[in-house]
């Protein structure tokens, strides 16, 4: 992929805002240092930048796709009450993959799994 001014800032933006965001969160921050970015450019580069696999595309946790600039395995934590979502460690369940085609024969070559309850700020805080 040829470097693009443009697609560093909004990797840059990515990786100082680790909070999964989605991609007007993430326009909305790039077009701080960047005031003539669009839109149209923070989607392509964002989709260019998961196809390549130097960021994650989250579908399924909400209603709307997220980004992650964390490309090791793990899950996801979605807090039901403030909305935030935490990375949890793939050591949870590293053998989730194998027990899956070990039980149904089935051999899973990506997933996505979330968890989904309270945070440890809105439990304590109830």
């Amino acid at each position: 992929m040829k470097y693009s001014k443009q697609r560093d800032s909004i990797l840059k933006t990515l990786q100082e805002n680790v909070v999964h965001p989605t991609a007007d969160f993430i326009y909305a921050k790039a077009k701080e240092e960047n005031p003539n970015i669009s839109l149209a450019t923070v989607y392509r580069n964002l989709n260019q930048l998961a196809e390549n696999g130097d960021i994650k595309k989250i579908s399924g946790l909400d209603n709307m796709t997220h980004f992650d600039h964390n490309t090791h395995k793990h899950f996801h934590f979605i807090c039901t009450k403030c909305g935030k979502i935490f990375d949890v460690p793939y050591n949870i369940a590293p053998e989730l993959g194998n027990r899956l085609a070990e039980q149904t024969g089935l051999t899973a070559e990506t997933y996505d799994i979330s968890f989904q309850g309270l945070c440890s700020d809105c439990r304590d805080n109830r």
